[in-house]
């Protein structure tokens, strides 16, 4: 397997960066989640938009055009003969001295991993999750934006610690006042009287580009779909429920805390959309 680094192909054995940079030390970074369907990068331009809004948001100045990342991306998957799998794009510091300041970090590193992902089991997309609420609240937007995909992941991190000590595999998150946020790697929409809704961003909720994906889906299918504040109360009487990200794709929610969502099973919309979705990966992207 090779991966990119700083402007080379390595491989995978060989592909090390220094202890002393920020993104290890600190979370001082950012990364891309990305997948490809049939040698079809998908949003390729929307992904490396939102990275340099990630980096500009921290401040951290990406030395490389956004045509020099999105060669660097299809030349790693072509490096590893990859046709179906995910991309983890990233963007360190770089190394620098010990102490917070950024200052001291003059060379930020470019990596780029293409490999194979399976998040959750195949039988669980075709019968849905249980799921649960878990403790860890997602920070605060006023501390840091949820918009910024930062290596600094800890705060989700402990609440898929708690979703496993609870028996399920995700988990939802809530905000500070209560409301729904997101899951702790996907965004959660739900189905009521026929109406998708899902949490904003100003409840905590990545802007996700599979996100983006299911509204555009939605309009092309002729449903209703709106962002709106939602509680625990709102998924256990939803009519459907389902979640999505770039590396669970869409998938579908039967259950959460032990209350049954719908009739327990995958429901009607989730179907409409997940078959659009997998037409769609495969028309609209950037092809190797």
């Amino acid at each position: 397997m090779k991966v990119y680094l700083d402007g080379q192909l390595v491989e995978k054995a060989d592909a090390k960066i220094s202890v002393f940079d920020h993104g290890l030390l600190y979370g001082d970074g950012i990364f891309e989640g990305i997948r490809i369907y049939d040698h079809n990068i998908f949003r390729l331009e929307e992904h490396l938009e939102r990275f340099e809004f990630s980096a500009k948001a921290l401040m951290l100045d990406l030395p490389w055009t956004r045509q020099e990342i999105s060669d660097a991306v299809c030349e790693t998957c072509r490096a590893n003969g990859l046709k179906d799998g995910y991309i983890r794009l990233i963007a360190t510091r770089g190394q620098g001295d010990l102490g917070l300041s950024p200052w001291s970090c003059p060379n930020p590193s470019l990596i780029v991993i293409a490999d194979t992902i399976a998040l959750y089991p195949p039988e669980h997309y075709e019968k849905g999750l249980k799921i649960v609420t878990v403790p860890t609240r997602r920070m605060n937007p006023a501390a840091l934006s949820p918009a910024i995909k930062s290596l600094n992941y800890l705060n989700n991190i402990m609440a898929k610690m708690e979703a496993r000590q609870f028996g399920a595999l995700e988990a939802i998150m809530l905000n500070d006042q209560g409301l729904v946020a997101e899951c702790t790697g996907d965004n959660v929409f739900i189905v009521h009287r026929g109406e998708i809704l899902t949490p904003s961003a100003q409840q905590g909720a990545l802007k996700g580009i599979t996100r983006d994906s299911i509204f555009d889906i939605a309009k092309g299918l002729g449903l209703k779909i709106a962002e709106h504040e939602l509680t625990r109360y709102d998924i256990w009487n939803a009519e459907e429920c389902f979640l999505t990200g770039t590396g669970a794709e869409v998938i579908p929610v039967v259950a959460l805390d032990g209350r049954e969502i719908g009739d327990g099973k995958p429901g009607p919309i989730f179907k409409q959309i997940l078959q659009a979705f997998h037409k769609r990966v495969r028309e609209e992207g950037t092809r190797l």
